[in-house]
């Protein structure tokens, strides 16, 4: 039987990274000696008052159907954490509430891309994006951001891939898998391209509440920018809330109609119970991400400073997020047979970071979501397999 051509356009590469993490999550499971550093999930549970007050709304019988675009309250509060936080002026009607960062960026290319329309996404990025953004049959042209350079934008090369049939260009600030983000004068080299091109800029900000060193920057917050940026957000970084599946997108009110109808086929609205959660998490436990931030600082600063005590081993040490960039490249043909000799050798499982793109070729990313004590174990593995090698 015949099926949809769609199922190459959602495959994507970069799938063969994440078969030694499956495999070493299954390992763990079993009890086996297993370190799992591939996946970014936070270790932390989600904070009790944010629990607290979905358990109340349950009980309350707050178990159907909610507003499709979000309630008013929780679109009020991400709106008002926005306009504080970069000064753009922000209304409930530029916010519509999805199931996490990954289905805003899906229905936001559905409703800003067309088939045979090209979207411009600095790698290294997320490996869904592909997927996510050529669902309806725009094509991504990735834009290198060189490893030599520290994997920071270059608005040469995204201008040099700019053509007549470009329409968006993807940024991830704070980026993962690198940490690296962005200053004033990189987004506006980007902003410039885009308003002197007329494109939108999709924004995915998700790690925003994670930044070790320096300020994050928003480019909606730019002059002529608000009306051509989406910027995408959610609570799974910030609130280690990843299973809640919460996030949302800020744009021009004209998006939201075609939000809307698209979210009636798609969604038809978040539970109620998860909004209450969520508003409660923007509210009363906004500042909750701080404690997680500054142990994640730690990690941080644990990993880079135990990774050291290995020889020719380079580490881009990140502004934020929850990962490490390791260089590997003198010490394999491909950082895919680095990562599978290392779990084979030493149960250590990390991720093959060139599957957020060419550019990365050759450096591994580690996660540091678990606790310090597995972390040190962890380098301790791997800085003993390079020296057994």
């Amino acid at each position: 039987m015949k099926i949809s051509s769609l199922v190459n356009r959602i495959s994507g590469e970069g799938a063969e990274a994440w078969e030694i993490h499956t495999e070493a999550r299954r390992a763990a499971d079993d009890g086996e000696d297993v370190i799992v550093l591939s996946v970014g999930d936070p270790d932390f549970p989600t904070p009790a008052p944010i629990i607290e007050r979905a358990v109340t709304a349950l009980n309350d019988g707050d178990t159907h159907y909610a507003s499709v675009p979000g309630r008013d309250a929780l679109r009020n509060a991400i709106a008002a954490n926005f306009e504080k936080a970069t000064g753009v002026p922000t209304s409930i009607d530029n916010v519509f509430v999805f199931a996490g960062t990954q289905n805003a960026l899906f229905s936001t290319s559905l409703i800003l891309l067309d088939h045979g329309d090209e979207v411009i996404a600095l790698e290294p990025m997320y490996v869904s994006y592909e997927a996510c953004l050529g669902i309806g049959g725009a094509k991504l042209i990735p834009v290198a951001q060189p490893a030599e350079g520290g994997f920071r934008p270059n608005a040469a090369l995204i201008e040099q891939a700019i053509t007549d049939k470009t329409r968006a260009i993807v940024i991830t600030t704070p980026n993962n898998p690198t940490g690296v983000v962005m200053t004033p004068e990189e987004l506006q080299s980007i902003a410039d391209l885009a308003i002197k091109h007329d494109l939108w800029v999709i924004s995915d900000e998700v790690y925003t509440d994670v930044i070790f060193e320096g300020r994050h920057h928003s480019i909606a917050a730019l002059p002529g920018m608000a009306q051509r940026t989406v910027t995408l957000n959610s609570l799974s970084k910030s609130h280690a809330m990843t299973g809640w599946r919460i996030g949302w997108s800020i744009g021009p009110e004209s998006l939201a109609p075609h939000y809307d109808n698209l979210a009636l086929c798609m969604l038809y609205g978040l539970p109620g119970f998860i909004q209450e959660a969520a508003t409660t998490a923007l509210t009363d436990q906004r500042d909750a991400s701080l404690a997680m931030r500054d142990i994640y600082q730690r990690r941080r600063d644990l990993v880079c400073t135990e990774l050291a005590k290995a020889d020719n081993l380079p580490v881009l040490k990140p502004q934020a997020a929850m990962y490490v960039m390791v260089d590997v490249r003198a010490h394999a043909e491909t950082s895919g047979d680095f990562c599978r000799a290392l779990y084979k050798a030493k149960g250590v499982s990390l991720l093959d970071a060139g599957a957020f793109g060419k550019s990365a070729n050759g450096w591994v990313r580690l996660s540091f979501t678990l606790s310090e004590e597995e972390l040190t174990e962890g380098c301790r593995r791997i800085v003993e397999f390079l020296n057994d090698a």
